[in-house]
Formats: C-alpha cells, structure tokens, sequence
C-alpha cells in the first residue's frame, strides 16, 4: 500500500546567506548580481571553515537539485568549475594531511577498525549521548543538520556506479537499489527521514537547515559530493560508501531506541529500525562484494578505500564534537539559533 503523505516542496531551494567573501561571490553571481568571481586569494581560507565550505556546498548543489532562479545551465560554468577545484584542493590537501595513510593500512584493516563498537561512549559518540541523555530538543537539532545528507540520501554514491564493473558493479546497485526504495517511491529513504522530520514537527523542505547548519555540517555532506565527482577518488567513494554502511545497523539501532525513550511519533522511530536489519545486511555486501570486488580489479585502489573510510570517520568526529560540545554547554550547535515547528499544513511539511 501506498503511503500518502502531505505535499512536500518540490521547487528548488533559495540560495542561502553567504558567510564571508568566497560564498559571497559565490552567491552573488549566482544571483546575477556579482561582479564576477574573484581569484582565490594567497591566503586560502580555512579548509574547514564557514566560508569555504558554503561556497563549496553551493557549488555542488548545482549537481544536485539546484538553487531557486539560478538556471540550470549554470552547472557547468567554467568559472565556477575553475573557482570549485580550488576550494576542493584545499580542501582534498587537508585531509591528505590530516588523514595520513602509512604502508601498514589496508582496506581489509580499516573495515575491521570500523566494526570496534566504542561501548557505552557517550563523551564522542552521537547517538550514544541521544540514547542516553539526550532531549527532543537535541534529535531536533539533529536530524535538522543531517537533513543536508539524508533528503539526498544514496544520490552521492550513484556516481560511482559507472565507475565500477562486475561484481563491485552489481552489488552495489543491489545496495543502491535498497535504498532508493527496491522500486518503491513511498520507501525511498530520502522520503523516509523526511517523514521522520515531520514526525519531529521539521521542515522537510529540501535545503531548509542550511543556514543553521555550521562549517563541520557542510563539510561531511561536501565530503561525499568531492568524492562522488571525481573519478579518480572512486576508491575514496567506496571507502565512504562502505564506512556509511558499517557502522550505521548498531548506531541505528541506539537513536531508534532514543526517539522511543523520547516518545517520538512511529515514522521518526521507523527510519532507523528500518536502517537496523538493512543496514547489517548492506554491511556485508558491500564489505565482501563491493569493496573486494573494485580490489580484485583494481588494487592499487586499497590506499584510496583506506582514505575514504579516515577521512569521512574524521569529518564525522568534527561534528560530533561540535554538537556534543554545544549540547553539554546547555547551547545549540546551529548557526541561527533554535528551531521552531515546521507550519502545519504549509510549505515542507
């Protein structure tokens, strides 16, 4: 049966407020209102800040669903393209240097690491301090910020698919297929945490948050975008792919049992006892039949899978660390401040 939901807003996002010169370039010539896109500057900005990363969120979002009254055509601009591989080379540069792989590392190695439950940690782990301290108030915030990646959830790894072949090929367009709902729309999961929004009294609005979200929210959605771009980062996609898929059935299983402590609606607490079982199942497949299927053809790839599974562990502790720091302060982590309820029966709900 079919599940029909209130209408969703299906236009394009606005484009958000800039936050220093580079997103405000950025924005302002997509506006039609800039005076052209200035040379990166000598001194790049920080490859983790605001400014960066929302220049850098922009411009992926041309490959994705776009900006209200910017057209379509923009997506391939040369100057935006140009100004976009700058920020991602600083980007890429910092997590090179943060993220070292030494001769020791493999794929096989890091997949294992990932499988190292942290039990009862709560001082890192998000979905242990909302299973066990967290308030409504906080999963509110959260998904808020993780709506930038679930409303686009599996889309970023598409990209790999015509990058692999045979086996990696088929089992991941078998995971892929799982996720954008096995042929049905009302099971997408993209639709399924939009439901879990509503639940929780969100905007479902694609790209509603971004404004709210901070630099360290961006960048792990910017993460996979850089990744899923990039041809030569295919073996970092996978690693991505495959460190999403490892570690989500157990921290799913501790934020469905959060929502049910809060008293959550059932389609919030559904999202994640969906990812429980279907995830421990993808778990598999992609260890042993997409990671070692793109190996089996192409090993010199080993080092890249390694990388893609540092960096997006990486990216994630920053933003653990940033709402759990905020949080235990009795603050927010968002840019704008708290969230109001979403209007019934308006817009995004």
């Amino acid at each position: 049966m079919t599940v029909v939901r209130p209408r969703r807003e299906t236009r394009p996002p606005p484009l958000p407020e800039p936050r220093g010169p580079l997103s405000a370039s950025v924005v302002n010539t997509l506006r039609g209102t800039g005076q052209g896109l200035p040379p990166l500057p000598p001194d790049v900005p920080d490859a983790y800040g605001d400014d960066l990363h929302l220049a850098l969120y922009v411009l992926y979002e041309l490959h994705y669903q776009g900006f209200d009254g910017v057209p379509d055509d923009r997506e391939w601009d040369p100057g935006l393209l140009a100004l976009r591989a700058k920020l991602e080379d600083r980007f890429l540069g910092a997590l090179r240097a943060d993220v070292p792989i030494d001769a020791s590392d493999t794929a096989e190695r890091a997949l294992d690491e990932l499988q190292l439950e942290p039990i009862g940690d709560d001082s890192r782990s998000l979905s242990h301090f909302l299973r066990n301290h967290g308030t409504l108030e906080h999963f509110r915030e959260y998904a808020a910020l993780r709506s930038l990646y679930h409303l686009k959830e599996a889309d970023p790894h598409a990209w790999v698919i015509p990058r692999l072949r045979g086996r990696a090929k088929a089992a991941m367009v078998a995971v892929e297929f799982d996720e954008f709902g096995a042929g049905r729309a009302d099971e997408i999961h993209a639709e399924l945490f939009a439901d879990l929004m509503a639940d929780l009294g969100l905007d479902t609005s694609y790209g509603h948050y971004v404004d709210a979200a901070p630099a360290e929210a961006l960048a792990t959605v910017n993460l996979m975008s850089l990744f899923g771009l990039h041809r030569a980062l295919r073996g970092a996609l996978v690693g991505h792919f495959a460190t999403v898929e490892v570690t989500s059935s157990p921290a799913s299983r501790r934020l469905a049992e959060a929502l049910d402590r809060m008293g959550a609606g059932p389609a919030a607490v559904r999202f994640y006892t969906e990812h429980v079982e279907a995830d421990a199942v993808h778990e598999q497949v992609v260890r042993h039949e997409v990671v070692a299927g793109l190996l089996a053809g192409e090993p010199w790839l080993d080092a890249d899978v390694v990388f893609g599974i540092r960096a997006t562990g990486d990216q994630e502790d920053r933003l653990a660390a940033r709402l759990l720091g905020a949080w235990r302060d009795g603050s927010t982590a968002l840019r704008t401040g708290g969230i109001t309820p979403a209007a019934a029966g308006g817009q995004g709900t």
